[in-house]
């Protein structure tokens, strides 16, 4: 029996999908966390980027005279091309700095203050800041969509909503799962965010591969594993549970996120998925990475069909650009 609460929940999402022609409509409104949005309205983003990979030609334009600004505080490669390589076949423009050092943040400026003056110039901000919790604090004063790309060790959504993106296309479901997340798991934001994520789909289970330094922190397993009965395993060894995996995330360990570069050394090589390894995996195991990798998948992989991390890439220009879409209420 549904609580009240998630009764009218229902009642509000099923009048605004009726009100907007059976569309749901995100316009406004800000992506910090990736439960910040339902499975109903990421499923409406998802099939928007299909619909995108599908007909790239009809959405060329819908964006024209919009702005989106990139504020990142911290270096990225594929998180801001990708934001901005999608904002630009969308048919709109991108303004912003890479690094604080181009800005005013070097004088000092706050981060309201920032917010603010760059949300008056532009229609949506796209922001990375190597401080948990950034964002959300940056979105208490935006004007504007604001979109959390990145903040420290603490979440990542539009990576999450890539990595749904790609489960769901290579499995055709995101459901009945058996998920291997491998390497840093401490500090890797991209984990955090795929675990908090997953936790709302049906029949998922984890296992948790990784040297316990850098096993996932408490509260994820206290407030999202144990708190929503999902099952979990944490194991060191990645050989011994392969087998078993339906999707493999590899990651990297972080050198940015120590304190102590003896401790990096140490565990940087902890994990190294190689064609051996690989030789007792599922035929349809899919392999996704984040990116970018330093040594933790050998090059040899990267030929066999398992290995979904570059597709993973696309489909991060793709879902990027339906959620703009869908914040600006373009489509």
């Amino acid at each position: 029996m549904p609580s009240f609460k998630e009764g009218f929940f229902c009642t509000v999402l099923y009048l605004r999908v009726i009100l907007k022609g059976g569309k749901i409509m995100l316009k406004g409104r800000h992506l910090i966390d990736p439960q910040d949005f339902s499975l109903e309205e990421l499923e409406d983003i998802f099939m928007l980027a299909e619909e995108i990979m599908e007909d790239q030609e009809s959405f060329k334009n819908i964006c024209n005279g919009k702005i989106l600004a990139t504020l990142f505080y911290e270096p990225s490669t594929r998180t801001r091309f990708s934001f901005e390589s999608a904002m630009l076949r969308l048919g709109g423009e991108v303004v912003g700095f890479s690094e604080p050092g181009s800005s005013s943040v070097m004088k000092g400026e706050s981060i309201p203050d920032t917010i603010r003056t760059v949300g008056s110039y532009v229609d949506i901000i796209a922001m990375r800041h190597p401080k948990e919790g950034a964002p959300k604090y940056a979105s208490l004063y935006s004007p504007v969509p604001l979109i959390n790309a990145g903040d420290g060790g603490h979440q990542h959504p539009t990576q999450t909503l890539t990595d749904l993106l790609t489960i769901r296309k290579t499995k055709s479901n995101i459901e009945n799962l058996t998920i291997g997340v491998c390497g840093d798991l401490k500090f890797g934001r991209t984990v955090h965010s795929l675990i908090k994520a997953l936790s709302r789909y049906k029949d998922i289970k984890f296992i948790l591969i990784s040297p316990n330094e850098l096993q996932v922190p408490d509260y994820i397993k206290t407030e999202i594993l144990n708190k929503n009965g999902i099952k979990y395993k944490e194991v060191e060894r990645l050989e011994e549970i392969i087998d078993k995996l339906d999707i493999l995330y590899m990651t990297r360990v972080q050198k940015e996120r120590f304190f102590n570069e003896a401790d990096y050394i140490r565990l940087k090589d902890s994990y190294i998925l190689d064609k051996e390894k690989l030789s007792l995996a599922k035929k349809d195991l899919s392999i996704l990475h984040p990116l970018p990798r330093v040594n933790e998948i050998s090059y040899e992989v990267d030929e066999d069909p398992r290995a979904c991390y570059f597709d993973q890439v696309k489909n991060g220009m793709y879902v990027r650009m339906a959620l703009i879409s869908k914040l600006l209420g373009v489509r």
